[in-house]
């Protein structure tokens, strides 16, 4: 794995917890049911592409 890679991956992980933590606040306080779904859509992303990267 070169350093974009890593890099890359950091920043995914750093970009999951921010999400799940969004998540965890969205799902105490709903005012709109969208944004638990767009978010939720959001993570299944970033977590679908950080296990591409974790494959090479």
């Amino acid at each position: 794995m070169d350093k974009k890679v890593k890099k890359k991956i950091e920043a995914l992980q750093q970009r999951i917890q921010r999400l799940k933590q969004q998540l965890a606040g969205a799902k105490k306080q709903q005012d709109d049911p969208r944004e638990i779904q767009n978010i939720e859509s959001q993570l299944a992303a970033a977590e679908a592409e950080l296990a591409k990267l974790k494959e090479q």
